[in-house]
């Protein structure tokens, strides 16, 4: 496999690259070994590359994509990630969209076999999108040091992953579906419409990893504002879709499913196109996707703790809603509805620790580790001072924010003891998103999936199976959110402070 790279990417490279790049796989990624090659590789690009394209090529750099190793920090956090923020806004609307159409048009089994079908849909996808942070890693490491070489082998290798992941997700999903709802205890009258919907997404399934991992190759190189396009447009027409499809063919849930892989395709399908046309040096070239086995082994490696810790948590967190079901309906309700209001308020914190992902791995890859320390603790002051505004308007007003969702005064109660039980602890999610995004791209993503397995899952766990049942009630079982985040920022600074997570400068 080396000697088909070899062949593909250069006759003028000569023997020294090529054993340069035997040698340099035979190690574990470090920032050393990303930029040890840096000045050999730019004196190879000039004289393989007239000076004028070389020019050229990084002014459109500057322009389309956010190279990160220079210039103030805090407003380049800030750009990187508000385009993540506001696609992060339209994917939440996104999902949101099929389950009112649905059940507003179609059933309440229907909007039942939607919300079954996506929490499943969650975990699967979840190891997906671990791996296409891996490969964000690596790339913007590359990127950073620019390595073009490598970035090139990371690039075409990722694709070609997410194609064997998407094809392979298919079969399996096509086939195992009405199992899996099985063994879930998917009721009677649930269990067709939750078939049907799980087996017309998986068939979709290449286009959701196609999208998601060309949408991370982007990110990586600081073009966060392609995918937001994509993003929108891919919303736009589900929601067009679903409405068509429903209202006008009658097709009821297949319609919504139909819709969502469809508007996938139509993200797929762009973010390809840019990949195939740009000139910069990640550009995709078809003939040559294929798996180079040692640069998969470096995504895989930070990838798939990405992955699994995302799966464990999101099934932790079905195991405490199954606590709270324990309280009957209204807290059923008032909880669901408090979640659908934090999952907007994290969305900020979830775009900041993407962007310190990204900056942290284009700063190591330059070497630049100084930058990447100051990224943090400006990361952690913006979102901090977000979070605080956050905190105190729900604070003040969550009982009316509740009411859009339900005028029940029980479901109101349970919503509002929710929100007062964790929204004071908002604080050290901000921490944790920040030094997770920082340490993600540094490469440390086993560490960050052992503290929040750690943390998230396990201990989580050992507090609701032993210490709830000592003072069984609502409140208690909520208590677990705050606990397991403070335990969770601990263990972060401490492992910041006493670990050797930055290499050492020259």
């Amino acid at each position: 496999m080396v000697e088909e790279w070899k062949q593909d990417q250069t006759g003028r490279m000569g023997k020294g690259l090529a054993n340069g790049k035997e040698e340099c796989y035979n190690k574990t990624i470090t920032a050393e070994e990303v930029h040890g090659e840096g000045q050999h590789k730019m004196m190879e690009e000039k004289r393989e590359e007239p000076e004028k394209m070389l020019q050229e090529g990084q002014k459109k750099q500057k322009q389309m994509g956010m190279l990160m190793t220079e210039g103030v920090i805090w407003k380049q956090l800030l750009a990187f990630s508000f385009p993540l923020l506001v696609g992060n806004v339209f994917q939440q609307l996104y999902n949101t969209v099929d389950s009112v159409v649905v059940g507003n048009y179609v059933s309440s089994q229907a909007l039942a076999a939607v919300g079954t079908s996506n929490s499943l849909i969650n975990l699967i996808i979840g190891l997906f999108l671990g791996i296409s942070t891996g490969a964000g890693v690596i790339i913007s490491q590359y990127y950073g040091a620019r390595n073009h070489q490598k970035l090139h082998w990371a690039v075409h290798t990722c694709m070609a992953l997410s194609i064997i992941g998407g094809l392979g997700m298919i079969v399996l999903g096509v086939a195992l579906s009405p199992l899996i709802l099985i063994w879930m205890n998917t009721p009677e009258d649930v269990l067709a419409d939750s078939t049907t919907y799980l087996r017309i997404f998986f068939c979709g399934s290449l286009f959701n990893i196609v999208y998601n991992m060309g949408a991370g190759i982007l990110r990586a190189v600081g073009d966060s504002k392609r995918p937001l396009y994509y993003l929108i447009i891919s919303s736009l027409t589900n929601i067009v879709l679903d409405l068509l499809f429903v209202l006008k063919f009658h097709w009821n849930i297949a319609g919504v499913a139909y819709a969502t892989i469809i508007s996938q395709g139509v993200s797929a399908v762009l973010v390809m196109v840019e990949l195939l046309r740009t000139k910069e040096p990640y550009r995709v070239e078809l003939s040559k996707i294929k798996i180079d086995f040692r640069m998969m082994k470096r995504i895989l490696i930070i990838g798939i703790p990405s992955g699994i810790q995302q799966a464990i948590i999101s099934l932790s967190n079905v195991i405490v809603q199954a606590n709270i079901n324990v309280y009957g309906s209204a807290a059923m309700a008032g909880f669901g509805a408090y979640s659908k209001i934090e999952g907007f308020v994290m969305l900020p914190l979830q775009s900041t620790c993407m962007a310190a992902t990204t900056f942290t791995g284009q700063n190591i890859g330059a070497k630049e580790y100084g930058r990447v320390k100051r990224g943090m603790v400006q990361g952690m002051a913006m979102s901090a001072l977000y979070t605080i505004i956050a905190a105190a308007v729900l604070l003040f007003f969550g009982e009316h924010i509740l009411q859009i969702f339900s005028s029940d005064k029980d479901v109101i109660a349970f919503g509002k003891e929710t929100l007062m039980i964790i929204a004071p602890f908002y604080l050290t999610m901000t921490v944790h998103q920040i030094i997770m995004g920082t340490l993600r791209g540094a490469g440390k993503t086993m560490m960050t999936m052992l503290i929040g397995v750690g943390n998230m899952c396990i201990l989580r766990m050992i507090y609701i199976n032993f210490l709830v049942p000592f003072f069984p009630s609502f409140h208690a079982v909520v208590v677990c959110y705050p606990v397991t985040w403070i335990t969770t920022v601990a263990m972060d600074i401490l492992y910041c402070w006493k670990a050797r997570w930055l290499p050492k400068s020259e």
